[in-house]
């Protein structure tokens, strides 16, 4: 009985008007327009890896900051300086990275320009007019939820919005909520958690619009997949109460035939 009124709930509230169009305020005839507001930027932090390259003028300070560490050992295997040149230089636990020659350097908390400067500062002791470029390794974005492909996504710029991290992991599947997205990020050692309505034009303006490294985008499925969910499963349950009778009453009966 209470499977069959699970059934009908389904049924209920299928029937029901879902918005599954972003931006469905936008009426087909208007051209909207929004300022784009300054995206915020990235800052580096703990466990991000970073590429870092320097040119000059100077070939020598251009090999002994880039190519010069590439240089395999001896024995043919890679020094631990060609190593993080081309695995990307780790911001450790204490926010610093470890650059040939400069040493330790602090870039937690830092934008990539402010990175970049701070870098310049410590090269000018030992190059002229160095040309620093500095870029995200491992900048990466979780979706999870209600998407057709839930996934953690390493992307190779530092500009991606919910949009395309929702592109990236197949969209979202008929049953996610698209007025009610949650966005997870840790910010200065705070993690804070806001909702956002992709059904709704003013998205366009949020300071969500792009995502930080290591967001964690959460689809919630609508109360139809957790009904039927609960449906499923309580289906399962008395399959197997169902199942398991039979059985007893199967194995009874035999008995019972062989006793005559």
């Amino acid at each position: 009985m209470k499977s069959w009124l699970l059934v009908c709930m389904v049924l209920v509230m299928g029937c029901s008007k879902r918005n599954l169009v972003y931006f469905s305020d936008i009426n087909a005839t208007d051209v909207y327009s929004v300022t784009v507001p300054e995206m915020i930027q990235p800052k580096i932090q703990k466990d991000d890896l970073l590429k870092i390259t320097v040119s000059s003028l100077s070939e020598e300070s251009n090999l002994l900051f880039n190519a010069g560490v590439m240089n395999s050992g001896s024995d043919g295997r890679l020094t631990a300086a060609q190593r993080a040149l081309n695995e990307g230089y780790l911001v450790d636990e204490t926010g610093h990275i470890n650059f040939p020659v400069l040493g330790k350097i602090k870039l937690e908390g830092l934008t990539k320009a402010e990175a970049i400067e701070e870098m310049s500062f410590h090269l000018r002791e030992y190059v002229k007019d160095p040309i620093v470029n500095i870029r995200f390794i491992n900048f990466k974005i979780t979706v999870i939820g209600e998407v057709n492909r839930p996934s953690t996504l390493v992307v190779t710029t530092e500009k991606v919005s919910v949009l395309e991290a929702l592109g990236l992991a197949g969209d979202m599947t008929m049953y996610g909520k698209r007025e009610n997205v949650l966005i997870i990020r840790e910010v200065d050692g705070v993690r804070e958690a806001t909702r956002v309505n992709l059904n709704s034009k003013e998205f366009l303006e949020s300071p969500y619009y792009y995502l930080q490294q290591n967001d964690v985008v959460y689809v919630e499925p609508d109360k139809i997949k957790a009904v039927q969910a609960s449906t499923n499963q309580r289906s399962l349950t008395v399959l197997g109460i169902s199942t398991s009778l039979l059985l007893a009453l199967m194995f009874n009966l035999r008995i019972y035939l062989e006793s005559r």
